[in-house]
Order: C-alpha cells, then sequence, then structure tokens
C-alpha cells in the first residue's frame, strides 16, 4: 500500500453494533462520529467518539491497513462493562466482500485531557474540511460561470460569422443578377429583331413597299400616255 501524503481526511457516522451479551443501557448514546487521517506519509489516525464520554483513538501503518483496502460494510462494534454505562471496548470491523475473513481494528480508549483534545481536533478537522468543500464549491462556480461567458462570447461570434457570411452570399447573387442584365439578351436574339427579319414578319409594311412606285416613272408613263394622244390627233 502507498504512503498517505495525499490522502484526504475522511468523516464518517458509523453504523453501531453491541456485542453480544452487551445491553446498550438508556444513559449511552446511540451515535458515533468517526475521523480518519493521516499525520504523516506512513500512517493512518481512527478517531470515534460520541462526544460525551466515549472516544477512542488507533494508530495504524500503511501495511497494517492494507487489508482494509476497499473493504465494506465497516461498523464500529462498542462493549460496555459490566454494571456501567461506560463504553470498555470498541473496534471497528469491516469485511472486503461476501465469503472473505472480517478485519477487526481495536481501538484504544481516551480519558480526561487526552479525550478532550482529541474531541476538539475532530471538530477542529471536520470544520477545516468544510471550509475546504466550500472553497471548492465556491471555485467550481466561478469556473463554471467563466466557461458559460466563453461559450455565450463563441455562440455570439459565430452568430455573427453566419450573419456577415449571408450577406455575402446574398450581395453576391445580387451582382451576378445585375451582371446578366446589363449584358442583355443573347446574339440571337438581336439577328431575330434586325430589320430584314421584322419585315419578312410583316406581310403589310411588304405589301406597301410593293405599291409604291417612284414618282419619276409615273410621270414618264403618265407623259408618254399623252404623247401618243396627241400625235393620234395629228394623224
Amino acid at each position: 500500500m502507498e504512503g498517505f501524503q495525499e490522502f484526504e481526511p475522511i468523516f464518517n457516522e458509523p453504523r453501531i453494533e453491541w456485542a453480544k451479551n452487551s445491553n446498550p443501557g438508556l444513559g449511552l448514546m446511540d451515535q458515533f462520529f468517526m475521523h480518519i487521517f493521516a499525520p504523516d506519509g506512513n500512517h493512518l489516525k481512527i478517531r470515534v467518539t460520541d462526544y460525551h464520554s466515549n472516544t477512542f483513538e488507533a494508530i495504524k501503518s500503511a501495511m497494517q491497513l492494507d487489508d482494509m483496502r476497499d473493504s465494506e460494510d465497516v461498523k464500529l462494534v462498542l462493549e460496555k462493562l459490566s454494571n456501567s454505562d461506560d463504553v470498555a471496548y470498541a473496534k471497528l470491523v469491516a469485511q472486503k466482500s461476501k465469503g472473505m475473513p472480517l478485519i477487526s481494528i481495536s481501538l484504544t480508549k481516551l480519558l480526561d485531557n487526552a479525550a478532550r483534545d482529541c474531541m476538539a481536533n475532530m471538530s477542529f478537522g471536520l470544520f477545516k474540511a468544510f471550509k475546504c468543500m466550500k472553497n471548492m464549491v465556491v471555485q467550481e462556480k466561478e469556473h463554471s460561470m467563466q466557461l458559460t461567458k466563453i461559450i455565450s462570447a463563441e455562440k455570439e461570434r459565430s452568430e455573427n460569422i453566419q450573419r456577415q457570411l449571408g450577406k455575402r452570399q446574398k450581395l453576391e447573387k445580387m451582382n451576378s443578377s445585375d451582371k446578366l442584365d446589363v449584358s442583355g439578351p443573347p446574339a440571337s436574339n438581336g439577328a431575330q429583331n434586325s430589320p430584314d427579319k421584322l419585315a419578312g414578319r410583316d406581310p403589310a409594311s411588304t405589301k406597301v413597299t410593293n405599291r409604291v412606285v417612284p414618282a419619276f416613272r409615273r410621270a414618264k408613263v403618265r407623259g408618254a400616255l399623252l404623247q401618243d394622244i396627241e400625235d393620234d390627233k395629228d394623224n
């Protein structure tokens, strides 16, 4: 088992179980508070108290606690003194899995100043853990707000780019349409609208053109007719 340099303190309320033939009695508390922490890189300290007259402690090395890794159903087993409401004996019991042997850690009872110091240290440790957790929550909240702002800014930037692309595409379509209008109809349409083609399509204009006779021709013919009449009279 590796050392406990990065071990985070554990606070828990263990499940209580009274030893056989041990009646808890009315004067005993049925709630205990447990604190497990690393005083150094090679040991773990276990403290349990009801914040009254029953406080226990144990110090175990990393090798001794190796068997408790991944253990399930950790419980605090208590046994009281005969003819007394004080708890005489306490131990932590765990089991890795069903069918495996039980793992037991005996706890030493603390008295007087040692018990009071232990309870005070546990309370202070709980406060430090709470403060650390609160700071982590605040940091996570601030980080989440920063991420929200970044996402919002990126979303707005993406929307601006999309709007600019839409405007550019619209201008390109308008410019393309204007170029088609300026270039005019195809050459074939111009050929179809030439005077020759229009004349061929207009029968009335063709007939009018065929009936018109130049003035000099009409005069010549008319004069010739008059001359013929005078010649006839002389004859």
